[in-house]
């Protein structure tokens, strides 16, 4: 029996929600996208399965934007306090959830697993001694372990598209 659990939130705390399980993988991304949307350096998204993800309170708001590939992103946001707590990329549909690790009460649990996007990397940030990075993206199969591979194989076997419209 998994015992696992994390909890987090936006800053109203209007919108609370669980972790059951440990991510599938937390992804550091560098992109300029990613810049641009957190209004950081970098975003930390800890890819999960939805339904291991439970909602204590609040509903959040999906709002479509843009993304790098043309698909899009359907952002999940607190309507009162506008945080972003996950996303959703058209690739795994609703499936998949890209929790923002910032959200949650004890963020240090959940350290960067892989550095992406590097060459896009802010000058001024320096990755640890020995971090996994790339200067874009990777080969799935090189990087997650083969527990977290076989998470992915079984949510991409029920994915379905995210829905075009947000909100």
């Amino acid at each position: 029996m998994n015992t696992f659990n994390a909890e987090g939130g936006c800053t109203c705390r209007a919108i609370r929600y669980r972790l059951t399980d440990t991510a599938m993988i937390v992804h550091c991304c560098h992109c300029y996208w990613c810049q641009r949307e957190t209004g950081s350096a970098f975003a930390l998204n800890a890819m999960i399965e939805s339904e291991r993800v439970q909602l204590l309170c609040g509903e959040p708001e999906y709002v479509l934007t843009p993304s790098n590939s043309g698909k899009g992103q359907r952002i999940a946001r607190c309507p009162r306090c506008r945080v972003a707590v996950w996303s959703h990329y058209d690739g795994l549909g609703d499936a998949v959830r890209f929790l923002r690790v910032g959200t949650l009460d004890e963020p240090g649990r959940f350290p960067p697993d892989v550095h992406i996007y590097t060459e896009s990397k802010q000058p001024w940030v320096v990755l640890p001694q020995g971090a996994r990075a790339f200067p874009q993206y990777y080969r799935s199969g090189e990087v997650w372990s083969a527990a977290s591979l076989a998470r992915r194989a079984a949510v991409i076997g029920r994915a379905t598209p995210s829905a075009p419209s947000a909100g």
